[in-house]
């Protein structure tokens, strides 16, 4: 059996394989979904899924219309992960002001109003269609 190398005493989940290495991601994305609800922001935008996701099978006329509605709710999520992932990392890095960190946080923060504006788009969008007189 060859010795383990440094990465793998560090990190044991590069060592496994197959059904444990699937395994354990699954509770590593697990970990992450409750970090993630510890952030208001998150939590805030889940809750608003959860209540939107339902309504998008009642607004879509179609299969890509729910898609489109539902999906544009989970990317919010998906970047708002994302952008808490970036702020933990600069923050990890140190507390002081740094040009780099603000600009690596501030695109974060644009990424998510971005995501949001597209949701905010599509909804939009979905709702006039719904409701307008033809």
């Amino acid at each position: 059996m060859p010795p383990e190398s440094s990465a793998d005493l560090v990190n044991p989940q590069k060592a496994r394989t197959g059904l444990s290495r699937v395994w354990h991601a699954g509770l590593y994305s697990l970990a992450g979904l409750r970090a993630g609800w510890r952030e208001p922001a998150f939590r805030q935008e889940a809750i608003l899924a959860i209540v939107l996701i339902p309504l998008s099978f009642w607004l879509g006329r179609t299969w890509v219309e729910v898609a489109m509605l539902s999906g544009s709710l989970l990317l919010v999520m998906i970047v708002e992960l994302l952008n808490t992932g970036i702020e933990t990392v600069v923050d990890r890095i140190g507390p002081e002001w740094h040009a780099l960190s603000k600009r690596a946080k501030d695109m974060g923060s644009a990424a998510v109003l971005l995501s949001l504006l597209l949701a905010g788009g599509v909804w939009l969008a979905a709702l006039y269609t719904h409701f307008a007189p033809p």
